[in-house]
């Protein structure tokens, strides 16, 4: 290329990141009095610098196309995990991108600059790999996931029925990453789970989603159980449970709240809406509840956990959400790329974002680990050796320390 035009490429790239950054005109920016709008400036101004000098100093002439999407993209996830900057190519193929694809059945975002596992769907190809929460997928198909957006990733993740999806798994306490091949397959939607406790005293319910079907099951469950028996409690399973609709969680938590706030939403340029409980939609406003919670509860489900929990409505028991709860909008750049940006944040009635703090438990009982140490303690060696017991049972209840102290809960509550 010849020297003329990658200046003007750089010229092109410092343009575009200062649109970007402040959103406006050249001329806007120099008529700007803002505090901010002038300090973004300097920085945009040290951000040309630094590329003069990688095209003029670097060892070897670099590609600074490459290097402007690195750029671009490292500011983006600067933010939060759900931020990103798709490159032409890549904001081409997610417009294409055809809906229904088979999955491996698991969640993903992004911690610590790496895709990471939220959550496994029970039974999934990957559930059958031994993928967990918390997981670090290194690489997929071959490509470190540092340098991959999460919109990229998720994309990744899809693909025909019978394909295969090659990972690196880096695991709690493992040195290096470990090759890990997983098949594709399109998985029907799990029922809510219900099960009868306490001589039928204690609802147990646990949705796959909040969504619109799995959300109006358990409305008619609670219906169906306050004409049979009106006093009964409910246990609310939300652990693992990663997908779903802001809204849908909105009306779930309606069920069980006829007044008060159930969540917020707001931007810098998003104004304040208020969500609240509205009596006509409540269903059951009065018996105990207990929600179940750990590190893959995430996004709808972490908002109806805190309107229950600040609502007083319910007790939290298990671990510390995720913490997910955005709304993104897209931005189309002029190379033909695109910003996925976080335009505003979801919040609990006692005003914490759960993108920033996740929701944590009044209660806490950690998830127990099945890569215990011998040298940890006894007790610990104990948990362990109850995680590593099969994985289908009976009863749920046999080695599930936080379903069993949800159910202690419920037990002492009057009905």
């Amino acid at each position: 290329m010849p020297k003329s035009a990658k200046l003007g490429l750089l010229g092109v790239s410092v343009v575009v990141l200062l649109g970007l950054f402040l959103g406006v005109n050249w001329s806007g920016v120099h008529a700007a009095g803002d505090e901010h709008q002038e300090g973004a400036y300097r920085q945009i101004n040290v951000y040309g610098e630094v590329l003069q000098h990688i095209q003029s100093d670097y060892v070897e002439e670099p590609n600074i196309t490459k290097v402007t999407h690195g750029a671009m993209r490292g500011l983006l996830e600067s933010l939060d995990a759900d931020s990103s900057y798709l490159s032409p190519e890549d904001f081409k193929t997610w417009k294409d991108a055809k809906m229904g694809k088979a999955q491996i059945g698991v969640t993903v975002s992004k911690r610590f600059g790496y895709a990471t596992v939220v959550s496994v769907t029970a039974g999934s190809p990957a559930d059958k790999a031994d993928l967990s929460d918390g997981d670090i997928l290194e690489a997929i198909e071959g490509k470190d996931t540092r340098n991959l957006s999460l919109a990229t990733i998720q994309l990744m993740m899809a693909g025909a029925p019978g394909s295969e999806l090659k990972l690196a798994v880096l695991r709690p306490r493992s040195a290096k990453p470990e090759p890990v091949t997983v098949s594709r397959v399109v998985m029907p939607e799990a029922p809510v789970q219900e099960t009868a406790y306490e001589n039928g005293s204690i609802e147990y319910l646990k949705p796959a989603s909040v969504d619109k079907d799995h959300v109006s099951a358990i409305e008619g469950k609670i219906r169906s159980a306050g004409k049979a028996q009106p006093a009964k409690k409910i246990l609310l399973d939300l652990r693992d449970v990663s997908t779903g609709d802001m809204a849908e969680a909105i009306r779930l938590s309606n069920l069980f709240l006829d007044k008060g706030t159930i969540a917020t939403l707001e931007g810098q340029t998003v104004a304040k809406q208020t969500y609240t409980a509205e009596a006509s939609k409540a269903v059951n406003t009065n018996s105990p509840v207990v929600v179940l919670v750990n590190r893959g509860t995430y996004g709808a489900a972490e908002l109806v956990a805190a309107a229950l929990a600040d609502n007083k409505r319910a007790e939290l028991v298990g671990e510390r959400t995720f913490g997910e709860g955005s709304q993104q909008k897209t931005f189309e750049m002029p190379d033909g790329g695109a910003l996925l940006l976080t335009v505003a944040k979801y919040a609990s009635p006692n005003g914490k974002k759960f993108e920033d703090e996740g929701v944590t438990p009044g209660t806490l009982v950690a998830t127990t680990d099945p890569d215990v140490d011998d040298s940890e303690t006894n007790d610990t060696k104990v948990a362990g050796a109850e995680k590593n017991a099969p994985k289908k049972q009976a009863s749920p209840a046999a080695a599930d320390d936080q379903l069993n102290k949800g159910l202690d809960l419920l037990k002492a509550k009057a009905a």
